[in-house]
């Protein structure tokens, strides 16, 4: 593994990792245009997981740090016997609900290989749904929904949306970031649930990489795995800071005409290459 192929993966990795465009779905059709599988004996896919995994604690130390803080006042409350519902603060309301949407991904990933072996139309049509998705999020107004405010039937409805996207193509912060969307959260509010949301998800990457790598042939280019941990978490970073501005700005749906456009690529390219 060079340097420059650490740098250009890290680079999709940082990006599709959170811009709502699916990374599994990039990795997928990349594949499948060039024939390899970057996952074979090496550790990059790990490191990169967890370049991204830092830049959503850079991103967001501020919400971490207060969720994690109020999980142990919600252990010492519950064996104290003073936890109530209806007395939650925002922080614990949202960590709760995050648990629980959470909760409904997991018999899902359990049979995840079912996703993953997708055919080309199929991968076209999960970014079609994508774009969809976006689109339909994209016009929604006047959500006022803080943290405070989320209800468990709006984790359901995210931790569902969620579950879509173990389908390559579906973009998991798409998915959740329109979830959110869809129950009337503001939209600052959806992208923190969002990316907070895929911390578990970006952790279970690693595992599952790591598992790959463990059971292939393990070649580490050290220097080539920390410069493309670096780009990746700096990528991430700035991917993060673009999603941000672009749905308070309003500008949201570029994400669907771009995910319409791959979709319209890939169709194209199973057409014309891949049944040849």
């Amino acid at each position: 593994m060079s340097i420059f192929d650490a740098i250009f993966q890290a680079i999709i990795q940082g990006l599709t990792e959170f811009l709502p465009v699916s990374s599994s779905g990039h990795l997928k059709l990349y594949q499948t245009i060039t024939g390899q599988s970057v996952e074979e004996g090496t550790f990059l896919l790990v490191i990169l997981h967890l370049g991204t995994l830092i830049a959503v604690f850079i991103a967001f130390h501020d919400t971490i740090w207060a969720l994690i803080k109020e999980f142990f006042a919600l252990i010492k409350d519950i064996f104290t016997g003073k936890f109530k519902w209806k007395d939650m603060n925002p922080e614990r309301r949202m960590l709760l609900m995050l648990f629980i949407s959470l909760v409904l991904l997991v018999p899902f990933y359990l049979i995840k290989d079912v996703f993953e072996n997708i055919s080309l139309p199929i991968l076209g049509c999960c970014f079609l749904f994508t774009s969809a998705e976006l689109f339909f999020a994209s016009r929604i107004r006047n959500t006022k929904k803080t943290a405070g405010d989320i209800t468990v039937k709006d984790a359901v409805v995210i931790g569902l949306f969620q579950c879509a996207a173990l389908f390559p193509g579906v973009s998991r912060s798409g998915s959740t970031i329109s979830g959110g969307l869809f129950s009337g959260l503001e939209k600052e509010t959806a992208v923190r649930y969002s990316f907070i949301l895929g911390i578990p998800a970006i952790l279970g990457g690693c595992l599952v990489e790591l598992k790959d790598a463990l059971e292939g042939t393990i070649e580490v280019n050290v220097l080539a795995s920390l410069i493309g941990f670096v780009a990746a978490a700096v990528v991430g970073v700035l991917a993060i800071k673009l999603v941000k501005w672009l749905i308070k700005s309003d500008n949201f749906i570029v994400f669907s005409i771009y995910t319409l456009l791959v979709s319209i690529f890939t169709f194209g390219y199973w057409i014309f290459f891949a049944r040849a």
